[in-house]
């Protein structure tokens, strides 16, 4: 437990209500992005402000809280940089407070910092019944898109039909790129938002328009296979990776990130599926979940006491 003496000017003393699970937990874990240890998971969580320290203005003692870009959260108790701290309003629980931080503002910058989405763009989803893909296509059809869905079974293929999908493509029984062609009438995939990586960067190339864009932000298959940059000049193609962490170098961009989904949530036509809470001592099952691709929405820790 932590002790007010380790409070550092500008931080506050989080009590943790609940913490949310994403790949880079299992990338960190495995070793694929190297932390530091020792080491306490998660970067993503809720609670409420127990204490502040030196210069702190924007919280106070008895705040409900989330956070991102924090390490820490598989615990009781986390110290985190105040500024780093979004408020929760009072018709947010903590579950939401703990899912909607770095998928809901991932979703936000995939889908307006690289290619602007106007009506009736076609925009293909990978993983779309996944925390992340529920989201994004949620936000895709915000914007007006036709969305086109990726899923491994029949059973998340209704979840992201439900999510607003217009159409969902069993990655399993299919060949993807062909089906998108297909249901565009060969026109293909005006963006491609992919966080699988190495099963399906090779498709992407094939499925994407004339002028199309591929965004990469995730490998949960394991990194794609290298290309060569002169493949993309057929049909010009327009390929970037991202991370949130990238898009919140600021707090004026933490703030607008946020409120954008808060806001879709309070609005009703963004809604955050949460598949299932395990106990902070059950973390381990919580990731054996994610990595066997067997949830359909986010899964969670509660770090309250049974």
């Amino acid at each position: 437990m932590f002790s007010l003496e380790n409070l550092g000017k500008g931080q506050a003393l989080i009590r943790l209500e609940a913490a949310g699970i994403n790949f880079i937990d299992v990338y960190q874990r495995r070793g694929t992005y190297p932390v530091p240890l020792p080491y306490i998971p998660g970067l993503e969580g809720s609670g409420v402000v127990e204490a502040v320290g030196e210069s702190v203005k924007n919280v106070k003692q008895g705040d409900r809280v989330a956070f991102v870009h924090e390490p820490g959260s598989y615990a009781e108790q986390a110290l985190v940089m105040a500024d780093h701290l979004i408020l929760l309003p009072p018709d947010l629980s903590f579950e939401q407070g703990a899912a909607f931080p770095l998928q809901g503002m991932t979703a936000h910058y995939l889908l307006h910092e690289f290619r602007k989405v106007k009506p009736n763009d076609i925009v293909l989803i990978h993983a779309a019944a996944g925390g992340m893909g529920l989201l994004l296509v949620q936000w895709a059809k915000h914007l007006g898109a036709r969305v086109l869905g990726t899923t491994s079974t029949e059973e998340k293929a209704k979840i992201a039909k439900e999510a607003g999908a217009d159409e969902i493509i069993l990655y399993t029984k299919q060949d993807f790129s062909t089906e998108v062609k297909r249901l565009t009438n060969g026109h293909g995939a005006d963006l491609i938002i992919d966080g699988v990586g190495k099963t399906t960067f090779a498709g992407n190339l094939e499925a994407a328009a004339l002028r199309g864009n591929i965004v990469i932000f995730g490998a949960a298959s394991g990194p794609a296979e290298p290309i060569s940059p002169n493949v993309l000049m057929g049909r010009s193609l327009t390929l970037s990776g991202g991370t949130l962490f990238n898009y919140l170098l600021s707090t004026e961009e933490l703030m607008m990130r946020s409120k954008a989904v808060i806001e879709g949530i309070q609005a009703g036509w963004l809604k955050l599926r949460i598949d299932e809470t395990f106990p902070l001592e059950k973390a381990a099952q919580a990731h054996e979940k994610l990595e066997g691709r067997k949830s359909a929405g986010k899964v969670l820790l509660s770090a309250r006491k049974s």
